[in-house]
């Protein structure tokens, strides 16, 4: 189910970016006043104001929607290093220096101490 929303959210994503590239900006009408060749267009004189805002409207409706429950299923799932993120504790058990109980070698680092000569 997660997966199918997921493609989903994908797709409005998608087209959501396409939709905005599509509208025109404000400033796009002061060409129109002046004889822009408004009637030739697929939308009509009136342009693709209101049939392009309400379908945006709609996508990005969808798009907080399923925003929603992607969020609900990943709170849902508890074990966040199926996500790749991993624990604390295991981020500690990592970074744990070796003991010897568990087989390994010393860990011991100091040099010998060098004997003074009495010269």
């Amino acid at each position: 189910m997660q997966i199918a929303i997921l493609m989903i959210h994908v797709v409005i994503a998608i087209a959501l970016v396409a939709l905005i590239l599509l509208q025109q900006g404000k400033g796009a009408e002061a060409g129109a006043a002046f004889g822009g060749g408004a009637s030739q267009t697929v939308f009509g004189s009136r342009g693709s104001g209101g049939f392009l805002a309400k379908l945006t409207g709609a996508l990005a409706a969808a798009f907080f929607a399923t925003s929603l429950a992607l969020a609900y299923f990943a709170s849902q799932a508890g074990d966040t290093s199926v996500q790749g993120i991993p624990d604390a504790e295991v981020i500690e058990q990592r970074n744990a220096a070796p003991t010897l109980d568990d087989g390994a070698q010393s860990m011991d680092n100091s040099a010998p101490a060098l004997e003074e000569s009495g010269e």
